[in-house]
């Protein structure tokens, strides 16, 4: 790889929200291996229809807290927990069902308003919190920076992720993971790589536009 990466630290995950499970089942044949959900609702149908498919779920979308049980019954990792309401409702629910959930932190780097995710500077207070937290486990940081059509645009963001994911490490936090970074998606997934992605959120290149 040109950046120097070794390939196998870095895993995609296909966005099929969407997209009918005939077509989501040819990418699972053609290899693909996570897929990333956006609707719970959605998801469960999908994964009905592909449950005999070893493939991995993951939720990348906003998560709503009453959804919470539904999505620790379908989903490996979230990516896509900001508050601690939220945290504290899946932790409930995984407990139930005596599951530890693995979780990302979503980070909104860009401080936009009509984003999710936690700010920066109170990120350190919420994995404090969530550490605490018996069914949940804290894998990593994910975002989703601010849109430009030119990806080295968008490079000091997923740089900026890198380094607080450096920074929370050094905290050894008990029980906390900064092992992945979510970030990147069909028109920036080169920049996210180089900036040291390990998942990569692609859906356009693969499936097509979307409707």
């Amino acid at each position: 790889m040109a950046c120097g990466r070794d390939p196998e630290t870095i895993r995609l995950v296909a966005v099929s929200k969407t997209i009918q499970a005939n077509m989501v089942r040819e990418a699972i044949e053609a290899g693909v291996a996570l897929l990333g959900e956006n609707y719970v609702q959605e998801a469960r149908a999908k994964f009905n229809a592909l449950a005999a498919y070893p493939v991995s779920w993951h939720f990348i979308g906003h998560l709503q807290s009453n959804k919470a049980k539904y999505a620790v019954r379908l989903f490996d990792l979230i990516h896509s927990v900001d508050t601690l309401k939220l945290a504290r409702e899946l932790n409930k629910q995984a407990k139930k069902i005596d599951k530890i959930q693995d979780i990302l932190i979503q980070v909104n780097m860009g401080e936009e308003p009509s984003k999710s995710g936690v700010y920066v500077k109170d990120v350190h207070n919420l994995i404090k919190d969530i550490s605490l937290l018996e069914n949940l486990s804290v894998k990593g940081l994910m975002t989703m920076p601010p849109f430009f059509n030119d990806p080295e645009k968008v490079r000091p963001y997923f740089s900026a992720l890198r380094d607080l994911r450096d920074q929370i490490k050094k905290e050894a936090f008990p029980d906390i993971a900064m092992d992945e970074l979510s970030m990147g998606m069909t028109g920036d997934f080169e920049a996210a790589i180089e900036e040291g992605a390990t998942l990569v959120r692609i859906g356009t290149a693969i499936f097509g536009k979307r409707e």
